[in-house]
């Protein structure tokens, strides 16, 4: 008698498990989140830097093995299946539009032309002005990691590129 083969069927936990499993792997996410609490308080240092080390190596894993065992091998499976899915719908388009393209493209390089200039033009700025340089970097940064996405996923290939050694660019055939 021939045995047919088993589908991989991913079934959605009983839901008290599913909610505990949940909350077990966000906080696994977020542990390293928590490492300036700790090295803010009044530890000694020791202390500190274990917590601090097992808040990035020890714990998340410890608390990811637990919720893999709360649901079992296929409830983890399923609920990283709907986590993905989730995320893919976040991801940059692969093709945008030419003005999409120009603006990502002055998103990127003005961060980096401030990032360039900053040191030369600080001279210049007045020194109650000077507090106002974090956060102007904090605004160019997101700027630039903005960029990336408005610049959709064939960017993401060009960039990649520049650290393929044998990569070669390879332009539209424009029919000029």
């Amino acid at each position: 008698m021939m045995s047919q083969p088993s589908q991989n069927i991913l079934q959605r936990p009983a839901g008290w498990r599913m909610a505990i499993a949940i909350v077990l792997i966000a906080t696994s996410l977020g542990a390293p989140a928590f490492i300036p609490l700790v090295t803010g308080s009044g530890l000694s240092t020791e202390v500190k830097t274990l917590l601090s080390g097992l808040l990035v190596v020890g714990i998340p894993q410890l608390l990811m093995v637990a919720a893999a065992a709360l649901v079992g091998k296929s409830g983890f499976a399923y609920i990283k299946q709907q986590a993905m899915g989730k995320l893919i719908k976040l991801a940059p388009p692969r093709e945008v539009s030419n003005v999409r393209y120009y603006i990502g493209l002055a998103m990127f390089f003005l961060p980096i032309l401030v990032a360039f200039l900053d040191p030369y033009v600080a001279q210049w700025v007045p020194p109650d002005i000077m507090g106002g340089r974090l956060a102007v970097g904090l605004l160019g940064d997101t700027v630039f990691l903005a960029s990336l996405f408005v610049l959709g996923g064939d960017f993401w290939d060009k960039l990649r590129a520049l650290f393929v050694p044998g990569a070669k660019a390879r332009f539209p055939e424009s029919g000029r």
